[in-house]
């Protein structure tokens, strides 16, 4: 897997607005983000999340500023091989078997290496199921795919849009052990959640509302910044919502 020099951020969004015709989903955004860590964007639905992963991938345009990716600007059809994205919906053909899936997604970013599409499938549990039509599996066993599909080029930056919405409680630890496990291997993993209780499993966290970064940190400077141990209410209370007392 690429590596990447300490000093250099490997995400860089530089004063990212856009508008949807009058509606603003994105308000003025600005961070960067150093590799090999798992950072989590946690708003509500509506937030602007999205959207903003969107604009990070260069899948959307933005109206105004910049997003970089590993020092390229974004959209750059050449460095989509070096990202990776999982989105909301089961991105996967289900007329295709498993592993038919596995090696499409591969290809599609150049990889022809049949031996990373299985180990792809080992790492999220579904060698077994390799040779199964899609649309004979379990919605998890189908998050568990799209996973795959996202990681089978091995990337060094990937976003993960609501990976564990839907899914069992089990397969959530599972999912968030690879993302451990990738992060510790220098992958840089963006997360978004509408999950509180998903927050302490990153290493630092993007509090989003309205298209705006309203909060930055860890877990533990959010809350004492917020003056309380309850993460959702230092979100509350960071967005104007509540008075919090300790």
């Amino acid at each position: 897997m690429e590596q990447l020099p300490s000093a250099e951020p490997a995400i860089r969004a530089s004063g990212l607005v856009k508008d949807f015709g009058p509606v603003r989903a994105v308000y003025d955004v600005s961070f960067e983000l150093a590799p090999g860590r798992i950072y989590g964007l946690l708003g509500p639905n509506g937030s602007g999340k999205t959207t903003l992963i969107r604009l990070l991938t260069g899948l959307t345009r933005a109206t105004s500023g910049t997003a970089e990716v590993l020092g390229v600007t974004m959209p750059s059809r050449p460095n989509l091989s070096r990202i990776g994205y999982m989105t909301q919906a089961d991105g996967v053909y289900t007329a295709l078997t498993v592993r038919e899936n596995a090696r499409f997604f591969a290809a599609t970013y150049g990889v022809r290496d049949t031996g990373a599409v299985d180990e792809t499938l080992r790492l999220v549990e579904l060698a077994d199921r390799a040779d199964s039509i899609v649309g004979t599996l379990s919605g998890g066993q189908r998050r568990r795919l799209s996973l795959a599909c996202a990681l089978v080029h091995r990337p060094p930056v990937l976003f993960l849009d609501e990976p564990t919405v839907g899914i069992d409680p089990l397969l959530r630890v599972q999912f968030w052990t690879h993302f451990r496990e990738l992060a510790d291997a220098g992958t840089t993993i963006v997360v978004s959640s509408h999950v509180m209780d998903e927050a302490d499993r990153c290493d630092e966290l993007l509090f989003v509302r309205s298209g705006k970064v309203i909060a930055r940190g860890t877990g533990r400077e959010i809350r004492a910044d917020a003056g309380t141990d309850d993460l959702e209410q230092a979100f509350l209370r960071l967005g104007g919502d509540v008075a919090v007392t300790r």
